[in-house]
């Protein structure tokens, strides 16, 4: 049965009391930049998105820009998985600070439901199979606010507040809140980004609506029966430094991130309990601050051939942005890194509306 393997693999996890990759859906990434980038912004980024990479750098925006308004859409596993992102932001009056909202949603459509596809009498009936959806939404509530120092470095904190909703069909659901604190510094071409996801331990509470007919035919089949139950996400920490190289008409800025998880072993670069940490780097080239070109490589994983031989694989990105007076196009190549060619085209766009003088 289809769905009930599906419903399996969904499901198992919420049976414990503290989860891998709990709400991963959050760690895809928003804008095509970012994902050009090899997702290692956490120092450099300065706009709307900020408040997905770190909500400290809202307050780094163009202080001449008011509203900022930023949307992408993405397709991963030949268009299975759809990622959506939108985001705003706008300053407050006084200058050193500035909020933004932004939403997410990574789903799963059409998946068929065949708990019912058997008549009582063991007939199958087609006409039973009818679709349902897995989806993933998050809205997240930023504040930025530059502070002094006593130096000639640029100190800006930010956090995020959010909310998280997981549906699955109308078999289960769950509501989750989290706290998000991030900080960036600036001082002559230098860049430093941090960001605690999650410092409070995420939860996602779910609670699970099966008939007494569907819950027999999970038994049948030999999966458990799900109960009401509370999944939590260990917080992670994301580090960056990146460095802007001025060449007059010309801007290179490299940046190398590190993504330390909490939550054990994961196959990442750097492989420990309960630690792992996994690397990003991105470099950009900018022009006239017109023309935009990119590159990134992420997501480092050890992997075995037929020989038992082990190897490592990566995530490459390629990645060009356009800006069009207030308009700005942002296009990202990249592959997900798991030698099956699953190579995904993402476009994002970011417009600024300046206030009236």
């Amino acid at each position: 049965m289809k769905l009930c393997l599906f419903l399996t693999l969904l499901i198992f996890p919420f049976l414990g009391f503290a989860q891998k990759y709990s709400n991963e859906f959050l760690s895809i990434g928003a804008t095509a930049k970012a994902h050009a980038l090899g997702n290692a912004v956490v120092a450099n980024v300065d706009d709307v998105s900020s408040g997905y990479w770190n909500p400290a750098g809202l307050v780094n925006t163009n202080p001449e820009i008011g509203l900022q308004l930023g949307a992408m859409h993405s397709e991963w596993f030949a268009g299975v998985g759809k990622f959506d992102y939108v985001g705003l932001s706008i300053p407050f009056t006084d200058g050193k600070s500035r909020v933004g909202l932004s939403f997410v949603r990574f789903g799963i459509d059409n998946i068929p439901n065949t708990l019912s596809l058997f008549e009582d009498d063991g007939t199958i009936n087609y006409d039973n199979v009818v679709p349902f959806s897995a989806a993933d939404y998050a809205v997240l509530l930023s504040y930025a606010r530059k502070m002094a120092t006593k130096n000639e470095g640029n100190l800006s904190v930010g956090g995020n507040i959010k909310v998280v909703r997981r549906i699955i069909g109308s078999f289960a659901d769950s509501w989750g809140f989290g706290l998000d604190l991030s900080a960036q510094y600036r001082k002559n071409n230098w860049r430093l980004g941090a960001i605690a996801r999650d410092v409070t331990t995420t939860f996602n509470a779910w609670s699970f609506a099966f008939t007494d007919e569907q819950k027999q035919v999970l038994a049948i089949t030999g999966n458990d029966i799900p109960i009401s139950s509370v999944e939590l996400t260990k917080p992670q920490l994301i580090v960056g430094v990146g460095y802007q190289f001025d060449f007059k008409l010309i801007k290179v800025t490299p940046e190398i991130d590190l993504i330390a998880t909490t939550d054990g072993r994961r196959n990442t670069l750097i492989s420990a309990n309960p630690v792992s940490i996994d690397p990003a780097m991105g470099l950009e080239v900018a022009y006239n601050n017109a023309v935009f070109l990119r590159a990134g490589v992420n997501q480092f994983q050890k992997e075995s051939n037929l020989e038992r031989n082990d190897f490592f694989t990566a995530r490459p990105s390629v990645g060009i942005g356009l800006k069009l007076s207030n308009l700005t196009i942002d296009y990202a190549f990249t592959d997900l890194g798991d030698q099956n060619n699953t190579y995904s085209h993402i476009i994002s766009l970011m417009l600024d509306i300046k206030p009236r003088e």
